[in-house]
């Protein structure tokens, strides 16, 4: 639910971020979001169905970066 409550509590700024909480720096800053396909298997033979979505979100101001996996229920 923490998760969720997360990426709700974001507020869009267009091409040039979004307003959401850094835990590093304590408080609410721009932040760059992306979304990555990540490929979770090690093994060559697998990986191709390995591939899961995530959501990476960088603070501007500290460069902390969080990474969430977005098929997670």
């Amino acid at each position: 639910m923490g998760a969720l409550n997360h990426l709700m509590a974001t507020e869009h700024l267009g091409p040039d971020g979004v307003h959401e909480r850094c835990e590093r720096c304590t408080g609410v800053t721009i932040h760059e979001v992306r979304v990555e396909i990540r490929t979770e298997s090690t093994a060559e033979e697998n990986a191709q169905f390995s591939r899961e979505p995530y959501r990476v979100s960088v603070c501007r101001e500290c460069g902390s970066e969080s990474v969430l996996r977005m098929n997670d229920a």
